[in-house]
């Protein structure tokens, strides 16, 4: 019924003409047709039991009048629930466009994480089949389980990411010793390679690599995580405000203002700015307590998108993973032969098995078609898909102060100058004190009466107030501020976790000559990035 309905602006224009004529007071029309023909039009109800012509209306609650009226009680009651979907779908109206910007970029981020997960794991199982064919079948299975972890964190899964990256290369060294330190004409048993597992963090056969992937994980995945997350209840707080509770008080004030005038036969009017004002500003008054919190969540959204790009941008660790798997497995070849040593120390001689592991079999062009999908031009790396969000986001920043006076001034009220409805009469202008925005404002509120604080509302501002704790990195031990200066939960300097320079303008740089600056340019694995192992 409400779709059918027509909105509240639709009659609008042609009702500034009856207001002209009607400036001198509301007076009984001489029948209820005008009022009948509105009535069946926005479809409120059945006509059955609508006057012919004007009656007492003793009956009536809220539109009373010392004047003859064309409503009932049943009619009052069919226009206070088209009031309160009226004002609904107002709000709605309002808000999609807010609405659909946030939706459509979370939903865009998520999209493209997930291909920058699918992406990295393509690199960095190519890696093992190019440079380390007789161990990918193995390594590949550990890549799938450590990209799983990190969509799983990107995502929201309470998954920790030091204890996944430390896992990767746990399970990974027991395969490197078999294929790279110690390799035998047969695989070494689950036993030993459990001891191997085991001992990893003592023995530390990749160095410091761990170490650095921990602190690049830490410090590009959480960001991300935060900034999805924050979209998401950016949403829920748009559904929230859109599908408000009013009060008894409030739903008598929206009938008053938007349908009594009907029962006196004034179906084209409009509210007074200052007293549609007074009636919105007091339904809204708690949705008003949102925007304070609301322009601090739109700036930490915009300085954790700032503090996103550089070396430890997600799309740069991810993609150049694969380089730091490789300087761990190259590093524990080198130090092979003492690496031996330590191993018989702790897990004994190699204990072997007479099955011998498959080579590669990971088809690498198996993505191809939905990876050249993902290419797209240099313009639209993240980090600019960023900024262009936020910079739409940034003029919704006063969306919920201004909220009461957007609706008044866009679709319910008259027009300045133009003859008006009060709450009683067709009038000049309205005299009555006009209150501003928030509960405390409305104590001195005229026309309606707001009794404490909407428990929902609160709710929806604690969990604001949560995220922005998130965004600005303050709930996290390890991550104070996001500065990107420090590192997470372990590492050194940005210079000791990846040497080279960073340049925003065109993508991150270090060492290895296939490191991958933007992922938004890449179709094939750069297999020049391969540091060739044994």
């Amino acid at each position: 019924m409400e779709g059918k309905r027509l909105s509240l602006g639709v009659l609008g224009v042609l009702g500034l003409l009856l207001l002209a004529a009607a400036a001198g007071g509301a007076e009984p029309p001489p029948s209820c047709e005008g009022v009948r023909k509105v009535f069946q039009l926005r479809q409120l109800g059945p006509l059955r039991g609508i006057p012919e012509s004007p009656r007492a209306g003793a009956d009536l609650q809220v539109c009373t009048s010392k004047n003859p009226t064309c409503c009932t009680k049943k009619m009052e009651e069919r226009y206070q629930t088209a009031a309160k979907q009226d004002i609904q779908q107002v709000l709605q109206t309002s808000s999609a466009p807010l609405k659909f910007l946030i939706s459509r970029n979370a939903a865009a981020f998520q999209e493209t994480f997930e291909m920058l997960i699918r992406l990295a794991e393509n690199y960095t199982s190519t890696l093992f089949c190019n440079a380390y064919r007789n161990m990918a079948a193995e390594a590949t299975t550990r890549v799938q389980e450590f990209f799983t972890d990190v969509g799983l964190f990107i995502f929201g899964t309470d998954v920790n990411t030091e204890e996944f990256v430390n896992r990767f290369f746990d399970t990974l060294f027991p395969v490197v010793y078999n294929h790279v330190i110690n390799p035998g004409l047969t695989d070494i048993s689950l036993e030993y390679a459990e001891c191997l597992r085991m001992k990893r963090r003592d023995i530390r056969p990749f160095g410091n690599i761990p170490k650095k992937a921990i602190g690049q994980m830490g410090r590009s995945l959480l960001p991300s995580r935060t900034f999805l997350q924050a979209l998401n209840l950016g949403i829920e707080v748009i559904n929230t405000t859109d599908h408000l509770h009013f009060s008894k008080d409030c739903s008598r004030a929206l009938l008053r203002m938007q349908y009594c005038p009907h029962c006196q036969g004034l179906t084209l009017s409009r509210p007074c700015m200052g007293y549609c004002l007074n009636i919105i500003r007091g339904c809204l008054a708690n949705v008003a307590e949102v925007d304070l919190h609301w322009r601090v969540y739109i700036q930490s959204l915009e300085e954790l998108s700032s503090a996103m790009s550089g070396t430890y941008d997600i799309e740069h660790v991810l993609l150049n993973f694969h380089l730091l798997v490789n300087d761990a497995v190259v590093q524990a070849h080198i130090n092979g032969p003492e690496l031996s040593e330590q191993v018989s120390k702790v897990c004994g001689p190699p204990v072997r098995k007479p099955i011998q592991s498959p080579s590669c079999s990971f088809d690498q062009n198996k993505d191809n078609q939905i990876l050249k999908m993902f290419s797209r031009d240099s313009e639209e790396t993240l980090t600019n898909r960023r900024k262009e969000f936020i910079s739409h986001l940034r003029l919704y920043r006063a969306f919920y102060g201004g909220l009461a006076d957007q609706l008044c001034g866009n679709e319910l009220a008259a027009a300045d100058g133009l003859p008006c409805w009060n709450g009683e009469d067709v009038v000049r202008s309205y005299t009555h004190r006009v209150v501003g925005s928030g509960i405390k404002a409305q104590s001195a509120n005229p026309e309606v009466k707001v009794k404490g604080t909407d428990p929902v509302i609160s709710q929806i501002i604690d969990k604001l107030k949560h995220v922005i704790q998130l965004l600005q990195g303050k709930s996290f031990p390890n991550y104070d501020k996001w500065d990107l200066r420090q590192t997470g939960s372990g590492g050194g300097s940005i210079d000791e976790q990846i040497s080279g320079d960073c340049d925003d303008e065109d993508g991150c740089g270090g060492s290895g000559s296939g490191e991958v600056k933007t992922v938004l340019k890449i179709t094939d694995f750069p297999e020049t990035s391969i540091k060739k192992g044994p």
